[in-house]
C-alpha cells in the first residue's frame, strides 16, 4: 500500500476518534458573568480576528500569483489547508501548549485547555483579561495559522503534500507554541525579561523567516534553477489582489493586538498603515535608482515588509518612528532579496529577505524606538541588549528546529517530490488539477 494513502487512513480514524472525544467527554466551559465586559471590546476582537484570519487566503493570492503556472493550485492550497489542520491541533493541544499553565517559562501545561476543557465566556485571571477566554484563544488561533502558512514559500513547487502536513504539524507544536509562550504568557521567560513584541515580529515572522531558510537548504533547489530556466510569476494581480487582503488583515493581526477597543488599538492601527506605504514607496524608488522599471510585484513585496517590520512595534512606537522603521526595513530587506540572488539558496519566494530579515528590523527598531524603554527615547541600552540575546536564542531554536523537523518529517514521508513530479508541476502530480487550459 503506498505510504500516503496509509497515512490518509490512519488521519481519518484519528480524526473520527478526536470527534467522538469532542461529543461525549465531560468538558468544563466557565461562563461570564452578565455585563462583564464591554461589548465594543468583544466587537472589535470578534472582528479582529476574522480580520486576522482573512490574511490567509490573501497569502494565498499573494504566494500564488508569484509562482510558475503549474504550482498555481499546489501553493494556494499549502496556505488555505492551514485553516483546517492547525484550527484543530490548537483544539486539541497547541491553545494549551501555548498559554497553558506554565513549566519553567518555557511551555504550557498541555492539560490546561487540553480539548478546549476550561476554555469558556468566563474570562481567564491573566490572559486577555477584557474578553472571553475563548475569544483570545481564537484571536490567538489566527497567528498560529499563518504562520506555518508563510514557511511555503521558502520551499515553494518543490514539496510533497503529504510531507507538508506533517512538516506544519511537527513545527506548530515543537516550534510555534514554544515561542508563543516564551514571549505573550505572562509566565514566559521573554516577557519577563521584557522583550517587546508587540504583535508577532519575533513568533511569527522571525520564526517563519529563519524556518523557511532551513527549508530551501535542507530540501534543496528547484530543478528548473539547475537547468537554467529564469523563475517567471504566474498572475501579477494575483499577487496584488493578495498584498490588499493581507494590508486589510494586517490591521486586526496589529490594532486587535491591543486586545480591545481602546486607544493602543487605535495607534497601532494608524503605525502599520504608515509603515506600510512608506516601505512601498521606498522599495519602488530603490527599483527605479537601480535603473530597473519600477514594478508591481516589488510594490507589493515592500507593502509587505513593512508591514512585518511593525509588527513587533505597532503599539509601542509613534508615528514618525513607524515611518522610518518601513523606510529602513524595505531597504534592508531590498538588499538582502539581491544578496540571496547571488548565492545558490533557492528560497522560493523570499520569506527569509522579506518576512526574516524584515522581522529582524522591525524587533531591533522596538528597542531603538519603543516611547517606554527605547534606546532613543531615554530608556537605555537593557531593552535593545534582551532584544539582541532575544533574536540569537530564537534564530538558533527556529532554524535548528525546524532543520530537525524537516529530516524527520523526510523519516515519514518523502519530502520532496521526484524529478518527474517536479516537472509536470506540483498541482498535477499532488492534486490532479491544473490552471491550465487544455
Amino acid at each position: 500500500m503506498p505510504r500516503t494513502i496509509l497515512l490518509a487512513r490512519l488521519s481519518l480514524v484519528l480524526l473520527l476518534a478526536l470527534a467522538a472525544a469532542a461529543a461525549f467527554l465531560p468538558h468544563h466551559h466557565p461562563e461570564a458573568a452578565p455585563n462583564a465586559f464591554q461589548p465594543a471590546d468583544i466587537a472589535w476582537m470578534l472582528t479582529a480576528s476574522g480580520l486576522v484570519l482573512f490574511m490567509t487566503p490573501g497569502l494565498a493570492f499573494f504566494y500564488g500569483g508569484m509562482v510558475s503556472r503549474r504550482n498555481v493550485i499546489s501553493t494556494m492550497l499549502q496556505s488555505f489547508i492551514a485553516l483546517g489542520i492547525i484550527s484543530v491541533l490548537w483544539y486539541v493541544v497547541g491553545f494549551s501548549l501555548a498559554f497553558g499553565d506554565d513549566i519553567g517559562g518555557v511551555i504550557g501545561d498541555p492539560r490546561t485547555f487540553f480539548m478546549f476543557n476550561n476554555v469558556g465566556t468566563a474570562p481567564h485571571a491573566r490572559l486577555g483579561v477584557t474578553m472571553p477566554l475563548v475569544l483570545f484563544a481564537a484571536f490567538q488561533l489566527k497567528f498560529a495559522i499563518i504562520t506555518p502558512a508563510l514557511i511555503s514559500g521558502g520551499f515553494a513547487e518543490r514539496i510533497r503534500f503529504w510531507g507538508y502536513l506533517i512538516f506544519i504539524c511537527l513545527f506548530s507544536i515543537f516550534i510555534y507554541c514554544p515561542l508563543a509562550h516564551w514571549a505573550w504568557h505572562p509566565d514566559g521567560f521573554l516577557a519577563k525579561w521584557g522583550v517587546l513584541d508587540f504583535a508577532g515580529g519575533t513568533v511569527v515572522h522571525i520564526s517563519a523567516g529563519f524556518a523557511a531558510l532551513a527549508g530551501a537548504i535542507s530540501i534543496g533547489r528547484r530543478r528548473v534553477h539547475l537547468d537554467g530556466h529564469a523563475h517567471v510569476p504566474v498572475n501579477v494581480p494575483f499577487v496584488i489582489l493578495g498584498t490588499g487582503l493581507l494590508w486589510f488583515g494586517w490591521f486586526g493581526f496589529n490594532a486587535g493586538s491591543a486586545f480591545g477597543a481602546n486607544t493602543t488599538a487605535v495607534q497601532a492601527f494608524f503605525t502599520t498603515h504608515l509603515a506600510s506605504a512608506a516601505a512601498m514607496l521606498t522599495w519602488m524608488l530603490l527599483e527605479s535608482a537601480r535603473g530597473q522599471r519600477p514594478s508591481a510585484m516589488g510594490t507589493a513585496i515592500g507593502a509587505v515588509v513593512g508591514l512585518v517590520a511593525i509588527t513587533p512595534a505597532a503599539g509601542y512606537v509613534a508615528y514618525g518612528p513607524a515611518l522610518a522603521i518601513g523606510i529602513l526595513a524595505s531597504g534592508v530587506s531590498f538588499g538582502a532579496v539581491i544578496l540571496k540572488n547571488r548565492t545558490t539558496l533557492d528560497d522560493t519566494l523570499d520569506v527569509f529577505p522579506c518576512h526574516g530579515v524584515g522581522g529582524i528590523v522591525g524587533m531591533l527598531a522596538t528597542a531603538l524606538f519603543a516611547q517606554k524603554g527605547g534606546l532613543f527615547t531615554g530608556g537605555g541600552p537593557a531593552l535593545l541588549g534582551y532584544h539582541l540575546l532575544t533574536l540569537l536564542i530564537v534564530g538558533v531554536f527556529t532554524f535548528g528546529g525546524s532543520w530537525l523537523l524537516y529530516k524527520v518529517t523526510n523519516l515519514i514521508v518523502p519530502i520532496r517530490v521526484n524529478a518527474e513530479n517536479e516537472a509536470h508541476g506540483l498541482d498535477a502530480s499532488q492534486h490532479g488539477e491544473t490552471i491550465l487550459v487544455a
